[in-house]
């Protein structure tokens, strides 16, 4: 209870900034002089122990994952992350001027792409992500 009162009555005892009456000056909602403080969790305290400053084992889309031989011929690597992939499929695209001219959202599939989007003459930019999922082995 006495902690709780001493907290409430250093609210009650700080000295608030003046008010100004020009309507074009922005006044806090917060004391003046009050000062905030930041309390020191486990997370924060674990992270600044020396143990933490190991790297950690890329996880997710960002995990190296084996390609099919069709994809390995555009991204040039048998082992790639999905990232680094859609990456290098990209510049594949610019490099080859693959883009619609008219819609740059479009591209337009040349035999390497073709074997990597289900055949398919045009695909959209958001379609990339889905179709090059089944060649992550």
């Amino acid at each position: 209870m006495a902690l709780s009162t001493g907290i409430f009555s250093t609210f009650l005892c700080v000295k608030t900034a003046p008010l100004r009456s020009s309507p074009f000056r922005r006044v806090s909602p917060q004391p003046a002089n009050l000062r905030m403080v930041r309390a020191v969790t486990s997370a924060t305290a674990a992270s600044s122990e020396p143990s933490a400053t190991k790297t950690r084992e890329p996880r997710g889309i960002m995990k190296p994952r084996p390609v099919s031989p069709e994809m390995q011929d555009v991204v040039g690597e048998p082992v790639i992350p999905r990232t680094q992939a859609l990456k290098r499929i990209w510049a594949y695209i610019k490099e080859h001027d693959l883009q619609d001219p008219q819609d740059k959202k479009v591209i337009i599939c040349d035999e390497k792409l073709k074997k990597i989007f289900a055949g398919k003459d045009r695909v959209g930019f958001l379609e990339i992500a889905k179709l090059i999922g089944p060649h992550f082995l």
